[in-house]
């Protein structure tokens, strides 16, 4: 047991956080047999399996990214493990993989993380990791000959890289080599550096270095090579901005630092460029010259509007385009460089914009688009005819037409209207004691906007219907939902989602023996949290690679970066808030609780996978249900990034047959 600020907090499986000890090996090597074996036993298996694996057949496309004259797209065929990358030489000319994961890892567990080429589209600088562990090393190709540079880079998980003009060099963002900090900080500290190609990346020198190890910067750097521009991510809701003339005075400038708010920059032939939620909870732009980025010099390019979130600008020849969410779906525009004339751009329906393509002097723009039946296609503007056509779609044996997309509103708890997107067969209509999968995330400023999700599909053609709500602490509705769903407020989210669940029951749409609920990460606490606080609305809780033990959650991985959204125990008022609501401490003996499947994975490298583990071992000892409690700890897998098919194909096929069985569809 601990004291903590006056409390004895019980902790009675301890044990189960070292994930190396060999009685927590065997312990949990008995928990998968345990699963498995059930899982086996579940006569539909065979079936949602086939099923899945069609489903999933249907590929992946991303946004091109061009670069002087030379196009840059991922896509994933049929049943291939990994997406691949490939180059192509004009917009219509003939593709060639530059980089193809599934050749690197015969189980396809290698994954390319991120990539970005130099802006003369000579050379690619690109990360690789491994079984799941989101931990890079940076590679460059030549994407002319396709041939590999000796350059390697380790420790550059998520990594930024901004090239020099003459694709000499680049800054770059990495971590601390083992020994240069202390081995529980290695996660932290990440810092700019500079690489020149060839050189020794240990001699590297370097940019800049944050002043506390969980502060996460980033760097860009102007098309002419003269304005280098730093990011430092201080919280999730307060980032500071610092500019650099490499033509002159090469001291760093703050441009906005030590402010209550978020701001992202880049500049284009001289303008700063700068989009904050400084007094604006749905963001603004302002545009000011780059040698006079003090504040007073700052202009209005943008304002906010208060039926709109702007999501993200880029600048062009002509134009800024500004990716927008209205009601938490996709909006796109077009506006001058001045502010003015504003065209929107039209999308198919209510969704999801996946990623834009563009460049600072070029004349198009890519949009990536898809929604929850609307397979993910690529469509091209062309910014100075205006016209907008068909690049290339995802092909998928789909009818759209016969699933309803809607919007609904409910009251939450405290009368906070809140909306929810319902996904159904056009034949299921209220009243007919239809399965209900409802999922949800609430936090981190990150949004829940309509996108393809294929193995939804096989819920919705057996009459199941899917239920989104926009939980407060994620971004659909700006900086001030956002807040309002964090720190002392997180119950918010959490009263959110089970309003939600209530509104379903209320409205004849399910009933508690057919509802079932599923989140992961942030989403896996709100599972934890409403699994605890309402057992008796759900037949069936998923909780994927979730925090659970917010007492403790804090001392593992990457978590200290987590503290300024949900507050850090050792602080006598943000403990009281997390101790409130934490899970783990909220499983009570002789509770009826609904089928449990936790799930979690070895190579996690950002929530440890103790969470689960100690909540299952917990739910089990406590339930009177006597329904399952469930645990499935995939090894050589992470947090979710860069899982191959195979392992989404085995994850999915255990997961809808968990749910399949509860709710009696199986």
């Amino acid at each position: 047991m601990d004291v903590l600020h006056g409390e004895t907090i019980a902790d009675p499986y301890r044990w189960l956080e070292d994930d190396g000890a060999p009685e927590v090996v065997a312990w949990t090597a008995a928990q998968n047999a345990h699963t498995e074996a059930w899982l086996a036993a579940q006569p539909a298996r065979a079936t949602i399996r086939r099923r899945l694996e069609q489903l999933l057949a249907i590929g992946s496309i991303g946004a091109p990214v061009p670069v002087c004259g030379r196009y840059l797209y991922q896509r994933r065929d049929g049943a291939q493990n990994q997406p691949v990358l490939y180059v192509r030489d004009g917009v219509d000319g003939i593709d060639r993989v530059a980089v193809d994961p599934n050749m690197l890892a015969a189980d396809g567990t290698t994954a390319l993380d991120w990539y970005h080429p130099s802006p003369d589209g000579r050379l690619l600088a690109f990360g690789l990791s491994t079984e799941g562990s989101e931990r890079s090393t940076l590679h460059v190709l030549d994407l002319g000959t396709l041939v590999p540079l000796p350059d390697r880079i380790p420790r550059t998980r998520a990594a930024d890289v901004a090239w020099l003009p003459d694709a000499s060099g680049f800054y770059y963002t990495r971590y601390p080599a083992p020994g240069e900090v202390p081995e529980d900080e290695e996660p932290y500290h990440r810092a700019v550096w500079f690489h020149r190609l060839g050189d020794d990346p240990a001699r590297d020198a370097p940019v800049f270095k944050p002043a506390l190890k969980e502060h996460w910067p980033g760097v860009s750097l102007s098309e002419d090579g003269r304005w280098l521009l730093v990011s430092v991510a201080r919280t999730f809701d307060q980032t500071d901005l610092y500019l650099r003339d490499l033509a002159g005075d090469h001291s760093l400038l703050p441009v906005a630092k030590d402010l209550p708010a978020t701001f992202e920059g880049q500049v284009v032939r001289g303008t700063l460029y700068i989009r904050t939620n400084e007094g604006a909870s749905t963001y603004r732009l302002y545009a000011t010259d780059a040698t006079s980025p003090g504040r007073e010099a700052w202009h209005e390019l943008v304002p906010p509007r208060s039926d709109a979130v702007l999501s993200s600008v880029r600048v062009t020849h002509g134009h800024l385009v500004l990716d927008y969410l209205e009601k938490a779906s996709a909006r796109l525009y077009l506006v001058r460089l001045d502010g003015q004339d504003r065209r929107e751009l039209s999308l198919p329906a209510i969704g999801s914009l996946f990623g834009l393509g563009s460049e600072p002097e070029g004349t198009e723009l890519f949009a990536g688009f898809s929604s929850y039946t609307v397979p993910p296609s690529i469509y091209r503007v062309d910014l100075v005819t205006g016209e907008q056509r068909l690049w290339q779609r995802v092909e998928a044996d789909i009818e759209p037409e016969r699933f309803a997309v809607e919007q609904v509103t409910y009251a939450s708890r405290d009368g906070t209207p809140v909306t929810m997107f319902m996904v159904r067969r056009r034949d299921v209509v209220p009243g007919a004691d239809a399965p209900c999968y409802l999922t949800g995330y609430g936090g981190f400023n990150i949004s829940m906007t309509p996108a393809f999700a294929r193995s939804l599909l096989l819920w919705l053609e057996r009459g199941g219907v899917v239920a989104v709500p926009k939980l407060r602490g994620g971004g659909e509705y700006g900086e001030g939902w956002h807040q309002d769903g964090m720190l002392s407020r997180k119950q918010h989210t959490f009263d959110d989602f089970i309003t939600a669940a209530e509104w379903l029951i209320a409205e004849r749409w399910t009933t508690p023996a057919r509802l079932a609920a599923a989140g992961g990460s942030n989403g896996g606490l709100l599972m934890g949290a409403a699994l605890t606080q309402r057992p008796d609305l759900f037949r069936a809780v998923v909780i994927q690679v979730p925090l659970l033990d917010m007492l403790r959650y804090h001392r593992f991985l990457i978590a200290r970066l987590w503290i300024p959204e949900y507050g850090s125990p050792e602080h006598p008022e943000q403990f009281r808030w997390l101790r409130a609501y934490s899970p783990y401490h909220h499983v009570v003996e002789g509770t009826p609780y609904p089928a449990v499947l936790l799930a979690t994975a070895a190579s996690d490298s950002r929530v440890d996978p103790m969470h689960a583990r100690k909540m299952a071992a917990r739910l089990q000892q406590a339930t009177s249900s006597g329904r399952p409690v469930l645990l499935r700890l995939e090894a050589k897998a992470g947090h979710g990034a860069g899982k191959p098919l195979a392992k989404v194909l085995d994850e999915l096929t255990d997961t809808w047959t968990f749910i399949f069985h509860e709710v009696g569809l199986a």
